[in-house]
């Protein structure tokens, strides 16, 4: 049987996290939730250990020490489900931003072999943006842009953060290696799987802005982005 799960950061995702299992646990697809808390001050983790007790087995939590960063959350999920024996490992925001329903989409070209990793994207044909305001959707549209025109990367949502990846793809680079945290770290493991040769197939998703809990988008993480990828030129995956 195919073992697959979706890693989730959380911060402050108290109103979410009931939510999601429930979407996730009745999908028609077995897929797995490993939550990765970084200390959340409004109980995040104790939502989180009730929901465990009522769906042993398919729910886990790492609890870390405080908020360091989106891409260290999802390496300590990546090693985490690698070490755990998961042929498929999602990464997924907690703020239904994503649409769990797109999971099992997601999984099957990477199930059957068709591809080795598969984006929910926003601006590939089909793909969709709700109750952004205007002004953001061009921000994140033209970073994809401005990504692609020095990384030559060929995907149009670079910054998409509603992934699947085939385990082979993590465990083909030194995931202590990975430089980034903010959503450069997005982009480098895109441009790390399309360096490396993986197969890579973006899929539309219609993203909806958060309704419950706190954005983590900050200056930093833009900043961090938009210098980032002159620095990945430089790295040898």
């Amino acid at each position: 049987m195919t073992k697959a799960i979706v890693i989730i950061p959380t911060y402050n995702e108290l109103e979410n996290v009931p939510r999601m299992v429930d979407a996730v646990m009745n999908l028609p697809k077995d897929i797995h939730i490993l939550f990765v808390d970084d200390n959340s001050p409004d109980g995040t983790a104790e939502v989180i250990r009730e929901q465990i007790a009522l769906h042993q087995g398919k729910i886990y939590l790492e609890e870390r020490t405080g908020k360091l960063g989106l891409g260290t959350a999802y390496i300590h999920g990546f090693k985490w489900a690698l070490a755990n024996g998961y042929d498929f490992i999602f990464e997924m925001d907690c703020d239904f931003s994503h649409d769990p329903n797109d999971l099992p989409r997601l999984l099957e070209p990477c199930e059957n072999n068709q591809a080795d990793l598969t984006i929910g994207s926003r601006y590939c044909k089909g793909g969709k943006v709700k109750n952004w305001p205007f002004g953001r959707i061009l921000m994140s549209y033209f970073a994809s842009v401005y990504v692609r025109m020095i990384l030559f990367i060929g995907i149009s949502d670079t910054t998409a953060g509603f992934m699947c990846y085939s385990r082979k793809v993590l465990e083909s680079t030194d995931l202590n290696n990975i430089q980034f945290k903010g959503y450069a770290f997005q982009i480098e493991m895109k441009y790390m799987a399309k360096r490396k040769g993986f197969r890579i197939k973006e899929l539309p998703i219609t993203f909806i802005d958060r309704q419950y809990g706190e954005s983590k988008m900050s200056g930093g993480i833009f900043k961090e982005a938009f210098f980032g990828v002159w620095k990945m030129r430089k790295i040898k995956f």
